[in-house]
């Protein structure tokens, strides 16, 4: 039997469902990177980058830097 807690699969498979998350966490798998040269290769602001950002982190894939 597996043992999973089911909200944070939700959460996980959630973030995971935009492809812009995908390909942040492709770009961030190469070494780390500030939110502007995240949100160079999209039409999306350094806010939007950000939240996504946020989904990811709250998803647990992901931990931010200050």
């Amino acid at each position: 039997m597996a043992n999973y807690n089911q909200h944070r699969l939700d959460l996980t498979f959630s973030a995971l469902a935009h492809p812009i998350r995908r390909r942040i966490l492709a770009r961030l798998s190469t070494g780390e990177a500030t939110v502007a040269e995240l949100a160079k290769p999209f039409r999306v602001s350094a806010p939007a980058i950000s939240k996504h950002m946020r989904i990811l982190e709250d998803a647990g894939l992901l931990s931010r830097v200050k």
